[in-house]
């Protein structure tokens, strides 16, 4: 039986630390062949951007800075996200027997462990078909609507992911509300349209009770465990670990440069 190094983090974090413990991680998982299963939280209201969007096509610069909305920019794809009250995961890899030398692939298999772990929480989920060409070429937010092998509950998107690849390794995250907000998504959001028209959901809402973080992170990461045939085991992040992290936080998420204007700081 593989073991995979599971980290969880129970305290919320800042977004541009997230943002960077994921790239070490997604380095870390070429260097070390291992991989990594992570579960975490942000500590305020943070819109995070897809890897090639464009900040001024598809977010509220004035709203976000008026009403203490944080801005990060993803290394993955895809589009605007409004992380807040969720569980946010993350799988970093290169074990190609594992997930097969393909994004579409593995994102595929991903979202059958997904599955797996919402159901242990006594949901019924089902991986949507391809999203209408409209919205793949649109500006609009991720939670408009379920793409291709994401997670949907009735017809409405539960979990939101996105992934990078470079050769066999690969970095997925994704985001899971536990509660959500369709108006603030609004406001943030240049294109959301109309909140009646996002096709989003929660945990809470399916549920029909308030769900805590450490609750849905035990059956997600059991449903990964069981789905892959792996054993977890817990990851404590050493004082170097932490010294590349916070430079990648400081030189990367946290430079405008960036996070605004797409331009990579990395040597």
């Amino acid at each position: 039986m593989k073991t995979w190094h599971l980290l969880v983090e129970p305290e919320a974090s800042k977004g541009s630390l997230n943002m960077a413990v994921d790239e070490f991680l997604f380095r870390a998982a070429e260097e070390t062949g291992r991989t990594f299963l992570r579960f975490y939280q942000w500590e305020r209201p943070t819109a995070s951007l897809g890897a090639s969007q464009k900040a001024e096509k598809v977010i509220d610069l004035a709203f976000c800075r008026e009403h203490g909305i944080d801005i990060v920019r993803r290394i993955t794809g895809g589009k605007l996200v409004l992380h807040d009250r969720e569980v946010t995961y993350s799988l970093c890899s290169s074990d190609e027997a594992a997930f097969t030398p393909t994004l579409a692939g593995s994102y595929k298999l991903i979202s059958g462990a997904l599955v797996l772990g919402l159901e242990k929480m006594g949901i019924r989920p089902a991986a949507s078909g391809p999203a209408p060409p409209s919205y793949a070429k649109s500006d609009l937010p991720c939670f408009s609507h379920p793409a291709r092998d994401e997670i949907e509950v009735d017809g409405k998107k539960v979990i939101g992911s996105a992934q990078k690849r470079t050769g066999v390794r690969f970095l997925q995250h994704g985001s899971i509300p536990l509660a959500h907000d369709e108006r603030l998504l609004k406001s943030v959001a240049l294109r959301a349209g109309d909140p009646a028209e996002i096709r989003m959901t929660s945990l809470s809402r399916i549920l029909g009770r308030p769900v805590a973080f450490g609750w849905a992170v035990e059956r997600l990461a059991a449903g990964f465990a069981e789905f892959f045939g792996v054993h977890c085991e817990p990851l404590v992040l050493d004082e170097d670990g932490w010294a590349r992290i916070r430079a990648l936080q400081r030189d990367v998420y946290e430079n405008d440069a960036w996070t605004l204007g797409g331009v990579s700081p990395r040597p």
